[in-house]
């Protein structure tokens, strides 16, 4: 646990390092400020709940993790599973699913699935990001256009019925602001400016919605202050409340009916489906990051003591009204390109955060809602990975296409748990079946083997690699049914370097046949482990039935004896 800390430690940082984390966690905080509120609106609760999130989970999991150069957060991943939890069990199922997500992430570190996360199948990863760029897109529709969409709770089809709807109702400043937004977020890249896009585009776009309700009072487009309102002990205001979040227990806050949620086990059981969505997501999105950052920066990332912070900041954050956090590729990568190299960037950037809460919320209520539609296009489009999409398409087998499709209409079409739980599970049957094809064989060996003359009662059978539950059928189906003019059986396992419950039940039916049809069975160069597993089965020596051997000529001579 800890490792990102205790190797900073040891690392003992210059002053000059530690001055580049500095500057580049303000980069990141000017990035992270206006992408907080982004996600948090899209995940269906108000814009605080995203900066709490970077405020106390940025600090959190970067001193708890394992990742030195991580920025963990709010990110556009949770969307497709947290606005559906919200619209079922209001802001406070959703902070409990985050607390039960936040335990299960430390049950994965602890268990040291890591790894296990980290060989997700390329298609898989592909596929519940292009569904979740397509749904965050398309939910942005309504902002960017300024419709009234009618409170829609379903699938995707009906709510994008719900949208196409609303057409009529689009309104002229929403849509200029947005395009306005959009438009500069497209080209302000290509100026190669050191100045963040996203922060000119969202000022240009304020301005704008400003002046424009300056020039002409009909011109209103929606905003922050216009959307959100707060209430705190009697005192009303619009926007973002300008004061830091209180501790309260996650499930004292409102469900979907306005009540509090509560803590029970029927709650509990409720949300576990959710929960698990979130962690399994979380993991994913984490781990990821962690392998890309090391990839870009040379750097060494625990992945177990990864989730083990990253559950610890998503049970944390939950009492200060912060929504699920994970690591954040984007604003990883910009750490890195801006020098970062310790947790101390991602503790400045949330500082930053903290210092806006504080002073300048009154202006954060100005930004519009349409070019945080604009903001989250560009998001969702730099995470559907449309080339390698199409690429996979083009050049990958059909049984990884299959795979890329199917999680990517779950993912659309259905929620976020299934098409986790159909990816994971469609991902550990692609590996069982490609490990069986390349690591297991089993095959009927020629007569001329250098031992001398075979009989013609006599057959060997090699047999190659681990047997286990996936492979023991498929490697065993040719021994169970021998020529009529064989008597004895060898099998050659000197290459067989694993055996399980399943190879065993196998082998166990084998010598039953053979012995029913008087046909011998010896067994030769089994490992005395795998032996005496065999052994603890039943499956011994039974004379002129049952023979093991330690080499294949001696094998051969008991063979002969038996016949």
């Amino acid at each position: 646990m800890f490792s990102a800390l205790t190797q900073t430690v040891k690392a003992k940082p210059s002053f000059s390092t530690l001055q580049a984390d500095i500057l580049s966690g303000l980069t990141i905080g000017i990035i992270a400020l206006p992408l907080s509120m982004a996600f948090a609106i899209a995940s269906g609760v108000a814009p605080q709940h995203g900066l709490y999130t970077a405020l106390v989970a940025g600090i959190v999991i970067s001193l708890s993790g394992g990742s030195t150069i991580n920025i963990s957060g709010p990110t556009a991943a949770f969307v497709v599973v947290l606005l559906p939890i919200v619209q079922k069990f209001g802001i406070g199922g959703l902070l409990v699913s985050g607390m039960m997500a936040g335990v299960i992430l430390i049950i994965m570190g602890i268990a040291k699935l890591g790894k296990l996360i980290e060989v997700v199948p390329y298609p898989v990863t592909v596929g519940f990001t292009s569904g979740i760029a397509v749904i965050i897109a398309t939910f942005q529709i309504k902002d960017f256009f300024g419709l009234s969409v009618e409170a829609v709770e379903g699938h995707y089809l009906e709510q994008v019925g719900a949208i196409l709807r609303a057409v009529p109702t689009a309104t002229l400043a929403d849509f200029l602001i947005g395009m306005l937004t959009l438009i500069v977020l497209i080209l302000w890249p290509k100026l190669r400016s050191k100045v963040p896009g996203h922060l000119v585009a969202v000022l240009l776009g304020s301005f704008a919605a400003w002046a424009g309700s300056r020039i002409s009072p009909e011109f209103a487009a929606a905003t922050i202050g216009s959307r959100f309102h707060y209430d705190l002990n009697g005192i009303t205001g619009n926007g973002i409340p300008p004061v830091l979040p209180n501790v309260n227990w996650p499930w004292n806050l409102p469900g979907a009916d306005g009540s509090p949620v509560g803590l029970s086990w029927q709650m509990i059981q409720t949300l576990f489906p959710s929960a698990i969505a979130i962690a399994v997501l979380a993991a994913i999105t984490s781990l990821l990051c962690s392998v890309i950052a090391d990839g870009l920066s040379g750097t060494k990332h625990d992945s177990n003591d990864e989730l083990i912070g990253q559950g610890i900041g998503n049970i944390i954050a939950p009492f200060f009204g912060g929504i699920p956090a994970t690591a954040a590729i984007a604003r990883t990568a910009t750490n890195i390109k801006a020098g970062g190299r310790t947790p101390v960037a991602s503790i400045i950037h949330s500082l930053f955060i903290l210092l806006s809460i504080l002073l300048i919320t009154p202006l954060l209520s100005y930004i519009p809602m349409a070019s945080m539609a604009a903001l989250l296009f560009i998001v969702a489009w730099n995470m559907s990975e449309a080339k390698h999409f199409i690429r996979t398409l083009r050049i990958a087998p059909r049984s990884d296409i299959a795979v890329l499709l199917i999680c990517f209409s779950l993912t659309v079409l259905f929620d976020m748990a299934l098409a986790v739980g159909v990816g994971m599970s469609l991902a550990a049957i692609l590996f069982i079946q490609r490990s069986i094809s390349l690591t297991t064989a089993t095959k009927l060996e020629s007569r001329d083997h250098g031992y001398g003359e075979l009989p013609s009662a006599i057959s060997i059978y090699d047999i190659n690699g681990p047997l286990f539950f996936g492979s023991a059928q498929k490697s065993m189906k040719n021994i169970t049914s021998v020529s009529p003019d064989v008597r004895v059986v060898i099998l050659d396992m000197t290459k067989v370097n694993m055996i399980d419950m399943s190879a065993i039940v196998a082998m166990e039916s084998i010598s039953g046949n053979l012995e029913k049809n008087g046909v011998g069975l010896v067994i030769n160069h089994l490992e005395p482990r795998m032996l005496l597993k065999l052994r603890k089965a039943g499956l011994r020596k039974k004379i002129g039935k049952v023979e093991f051997s330690r080499t294949l000529a001696e094998g051969i001579e008991k063979a002969k004896e038996m016949l």
